[in-house]
């Protein structure tokens, strides 16, 4: 949408100017309509670097920090032209015309390539996140909303698990505050526990919290702007969103999902072991009771029934896998009974 309002300002700029033209230029004065000729030959001019803007698509730098750079460059670019010598032996007139022509045309193009940029090639204009002391890793770790209310990242984090600097996109803080206000109760209070994970995250003395304020207007989705991102500055997202992760995964970027983490830091059970676990409800069959450990796998005990509501030290017996999960079936513990 921005892109399409610049090339509606310069559109209308050309067709002003080709009206400038025509009532100076003296081919033109004189001849009916000749305000009207000039306007639709500066309107030409316009589509005509609109097309070369389109051609030029694969060419286009995204490490420009802002619109405003990219007009400035143009205007260098232009002014170095205006004064190479090349046009000493025209006439003023024409100069004047060779002049507005060129400023026109490469301030344009510059605010397009800033627009599209989508490089690291002006890292040092657009603000970047490569401020790390040189006695630390550069280690880059983009987090996402759903991994921030999630928390288990600031337990990470506090458990010296992650080292390096945590970079919070700006879009995701306003995410965030957007979560916090709904009218839905229960999004209201995981946009709330989100920034309060932020903060305690913060609080961290061991890693760096930067806010990185890059956006990608052009992009409507969040999900895309923390891929485009991530690739832009080499850094590790991490995520608890399976679409998220999948696109990641389709682009190549590096990212870690905390489920799988968990997944993977999950222990093994095998028969013989021993739990303590709170039986919390009857089970399927006669005189069961039913727990769960933390991780919400359950544990079926044979004679638990009459100890519902108990903390009860138990032994695993079998171990039944599942569609759901695993299934942990034991028994009490001698001195549980």
């Amino acid at each position: 949408m921005a892109l399409w309002v610049i090339r509606i300002l310069f559109l209308c700029l050309s067709t002003m100017g080709g009206y400038a033209i025509s009532q100076v230029r003296e081919e033109f004065v004189g001849l009916q309509h000749s305000g009207l000729l000039g306007m639709m030959i500066g309107f030409g001019f316009g589509w005509l670097m609109i097309a070369i803007d389109e051609m030029l698509k694969g060419f286009s730098l995204r490490a420009f920090s802002a619109t405003t750079f990219g007009l400035l460059l143009g205007m260098v670019v232009a002014l170095l032209i205006d004064n190479s010598g090349l046009f000493e032996n025209v006439d003023s007139n024409t100069r004047k015309t060779v002049r507005l022509a060129l400023f026109l045309a490469f301030s344009y193009i510059g605010m397009v390539l800033a627009m599209r940029s989508n490089k690291e090639d002006f890292s040092l204009i657009i603000p970047y996140v490569r401020f790390a002391p040189r006695n630390k890793p550069d280690n880059l770790m983009l987090l996402d909303t759903s991994v921030i209310i999630d928390g288990r990242i600031a337990e990470l984090v506090e458990s010296n698990f992650l080292e390096g600097i945590i970079v919070v996109p700006r879009f995701v803080l306003k995410e965030l505050q957007q979560i916090a206000d709904s009218a839905d109760s229960t999004k209201r209070a995981r946009g709330r526990r989100g920034l309060e994970m932020l903060t305690r995250i913060q609080r961290n003395n061991r890693n760096e919290v930067k806010i990185h304020d890059g956006d990608f207007p052009e992009e409507k989705e969040v999900d895309t702007k923390l891929v485009h991102l991530a690739r832009n500055l080499n850094a590790k997202l991490f995520t608890n969103d399976y679409n998220l992760n999948q696109l990641a995964a389709l682009q190549n970027v590096t990212h870690v999902n905390l489920h799988d983490l968990a997944k993977c830091l999950k222990p093994t059970l095998l028969a013989g072991d021993q739990l303590s676990i709170k039986l919390v409800r009857e089970g399927k069959d006669k005189g069961q009771g039913v727990g769960y450990l933390p991780d919400g796998t359950m544990v079926v005990v044979n004679n638990g029934q009459t100890r519902i509501g108990q903390q009860v030290d138990v032994q695993v017996t079998q171990l039944l896998q599942t569609g759901a999960g695993v299934i942990v079936f034991s028994d009490l513990r001698n001195g549980s009974t």
